[in-house]
């Protein structure tokens, strides 16, 4: 096999090298290094550092061998250089990290392994428990765009067991040789460019993977790991994407350092040009296709334009999908993008642009004029149905805004100035409506453009504004622009 494997790890017995040390000679202020220190030592500099085990009969070449590459591994982390286990040196051993060597593989060209193709394939062959399939899918995807978006690579979602990078969580031992080592120790691998195992890259599903600060971040765990997928090498500069040991951090922004920005493109060259690219999404495997792939058209509004409103705002799940015209943004709170696109790219049946939309009982329901759709799984159920079958009288001719009240079940319709109370389970309107908005909701005097309903707080979009209502208190809260949802 070609390929070069950047996460080669040495899995031997170490346990006679160890007792053959002299402890006197590892010792941080007179003070001898324990049995477990030593252990977790050779361990480390063995699977790391390249450590070879010979001669475990002569206790001073093999101390000096071990004290060698402990100052090796002392050098990469800026650490004093001692050649001895002193409590800063255990503390970086100890530290949750990946499970890519320190050190380069040798080369017999002396070229570093690339990919020879700027299109790659990836596939997911086996998910974690510790989120939704969806949302896997949504982070890996957002991971692998920190990589194209500094490079001309591209990223393909398959099904097949031949793609170029396959992602796994597995614990253990799980069929590469290279078996994982249960919680906080390794975290993840991957193999470098080429034919067979070759871009791989597997979790070790022991850890505790999340989209937030608790446990480990996915997003960030998985950006490092395509990194090695791709060709590149751990860096000793702690701010690079590529350290070896993890940290939390902001996801937000772009996580690439200037040296990972030139390391990608010394093997692959610049970005050139936005290349745009609209998939044929399987309909039947996911329930959020949008999750997969950010869409940017090229005459699509600017998210942080100063000036945007909305047209339709919902939640979906812990989603936020926001609507302009003919395109949306979705906001995960989950994760650490936001996918943008044509409303068409995500739900084919729909060329028109939106005027409102609410979700209820698993269902998205989105209305243009007198009519409305009811969505599921990205497919239009059924006919386009008319609002006045809701109860509207005639004159109402298009819906403004729409929420449903997650307390009360019933969804509320905005039409001018006025609104309605829709209750769900009779699906009929309640008695009594329409009201005056501004008699339910003081502070709120004008036509509203969106709303939606989160952790109890109404959110009313108004321009370039979005104001957020205390239901309990009947007041306005706090005003932010609209595209705060959006992150700007």
């Amino acid at each position: 096999m070609k390929n070069s494997l950047f996460c080669v790890a040495f899995i031997m017995s170490l346990s006679g090298f160890s007792r053959t040390l002299p402890i006197s000679l590892l010792k941080e202020n007179s003070k001898p290094a324990s049995t477990s220190d030593l252990r977790l030592a050779t361990d480390y500099l063995q699977q790391f550092y390249k450590l070879e085990v010979t001669m475990t009969n002569r206790t001073k070449r093999s101390t000096d061998l071990l004290s060698e590459k402990i100052k090796e591994m002392q050098h990469f982390f800026h650490l004093n250089i001692t050649g001895t286990l002193d409590t800063e040196t255990v503390e970086v051993m100890k530290t949750p990290r990946c499970g890519v060597p320190d050190v380069h593989n040798y080369s017999p060209n002396g070229e570093q392994p690339k990919w020879y193709k700027n299109v790659l394939t990836y596939s997911i062959s086996q998910y974690t428990y510790d989120m939704p399939s969806a949302v896997v899918d949504s982070v890996i995807d957002s991971a692998l765009k920190v990589w194209s978006t500094a490079s001309p690579l591209s990223f393909v979602r398959t099904y097949s067991s031949n793609a170029d990078i396959i992602v796994q969580f597995a614990s253990y031992a799980h069929g590469d040789s290279f078996p994982f080592d249960g919680p906080k120790g390794t975290l993840a691998h991957a193999f470098g460019p080429g034919n067979g195992i070759g871009g791989d890259t597997h979790f070790d599903d022991d850890e505790l993977w999340t989209t937030g600060m608790e446990g480990f971040n996915l997003y960030l765990v998985a950006a490092h790991e395509f990194g090695h997928a791709l060709g590149l090498s751990h860096s000793r500069n702690p701010s690079s994407l590529m350290y070896p040991t993890y940290k939390k951090r902001n996801t937000g922004g772009n996580l690439l350092s200037g040296e990972d920005i030139a390391q990608i493109q010394t093997l692959y060259g610049p970005r050139s040009g936005l290349q745009y690219f609209y998939p044929k999404y399987n309909m039947r495997r996911l329930f959020f296709p949008w999750r997969l792939q950010s869409i940017i058209p090229l005459n699509m509004q600017d998210k942080c334009d100063l000036n945007l409103s909305f047209d339709a705002v919902t939640d979906i799940g812990q989603d936020i999908l926001l609507v302009k015209n003919r395109y949306l943004w979705i906001r995960h709170e989950q994760g650490p993008e936001i996918k943008e696109g044509r409303i068409t790219d995500f739900i084919p049946e729909i060329n028109s642009d939106i005027d409102a939309a609410y979700t209820s009982g698993g269902f998205i329901y989105l209305f243009k004029h007198s009519r409305y759709w009811t969505v599921k799984k990205s497919h239009i159920k059924g006919r386009p149905k008319s609002i006045y079958m809701l109860g509207f009288p005639y004159s109402v001719k298009k819906i403004d805004a729409a929420v449903n009240i997650k307390s009360t079940g019933n969804t509320l319709f905005f039409v001018n100035k006025m609104y309605w109370s829709y209750n769900e389970t009779a699906k009929s309107m309640e008695m009594f409506y329409p009201r005056y908005i501004t008699d339910d909701f003081p502070g709120i005097n004008t036509a509203i453009d969106a709303a939606f309903e989160k952790n109890g707080f109404l959110y009313f979009f108004i321009g370039s504004a979005v104001h957020k209502y205390n239901y309990n208190i009947k007041s306005i809260v706090e005003t932010k622009n609209a595209n705060s949802w959006l992150g700007c």
